[in-house]
């Protein structure tokens, strides 16, 4: 194994009840629980999924985003085609509003800032993300300090693009790996918590019925 490949994985998904922040006849916001795919894996054994237990009790309902695995937080599915189109047209012409709650290993010495560095699959250590200047995508995050504790940050995110690891790889750029991040965070920093200490704290977007600009929320559990 290559030593910057991530360390292995193994597919232990919580067996925590839906949980429905809101439900109308157009969308259905979900807290995703920490561990818990989005969508369903190609080996058999991941086919358990947010997505999955979502439509054994809402049959219509898709997905039109998705949280790392090891993401929690807040979490939009469509009920309907319509809102699907919606939705999925908010979040391509990035008029979402996201943020993240996330711990930090080490001391940040500034209040906030924004890193902009493109990123792209590192495909020999795949699902791992690099950033590269050259062929990487775009890619855009804002961030302030909320906390800080004893060799730990805790801070806000604002991804203004979505890329896969983004909020990992760019906290890592900055000497500051998200503790519990089995992909990329050194080992002071992966045992330092017993999962991945990022949250998806708030969502705000246009409702599919009218338009109207509305947030969900979804406290940080850690």
């Amino acid at each position: 194994m290559s030593p910057d490949a991530p360390r292995p994985i193994t597919y232990d998904p919580p067996h925590d009840p839906l949980q429905v922040v809101h439900q109308d006849a157009h969308i259905l916001v979900l807290s995703k629980s920490s561990g818990l795919l989005t969508v369903p894996g190609k080996p058999a054994t991941h086919a358990d999924c947010l997505e999955s237990r979502a439509r054994t009790e809402f049959p219509t309902a898709t997905i039109v985003h998705r949280l790392d695995m090891d993401t929690s937080g807040i979490l939009v599915m469509a009920m309907t085609p319509y809102a699907h189109r919606h939705l999925g047209l908010q979040f391509e012409k990035r008029q979402t509003e996201k943020t993240y709650t996330a711990r930090v290993w080490g001391d940040m010495t500034e209040d906030g800032g924004t890193v902009v560095a493109p990123i792209i699959t590192d495909w020999p250590n795949r699902p791992k993300q690099v950033i590269d200047f050259e062929k990487g995508r775009s890619a855009e995050t804002r961030w302030q300090v909320i906390e800080r504790e004893a060799g730990v940050t805790r801070v806000e995110l604002f991804p203004h693009t979505g890329r896969s690891h983004q909020l990992r790889v760019h906290m890592l750029s900055l000497g500051h790996p998200i503790l519990g991040d089995n992909i990329y965070a050194p080992d002071d920093a992966f045992n330092a918590a017993d999962r991945l200490q990022l949250h998806s704290t708030s969502l705000t977007l246009h409702h599919p019925d009218g338009g109207k600009r509305i947030t969900f929320s979804d406290p940080c559990p850690f």
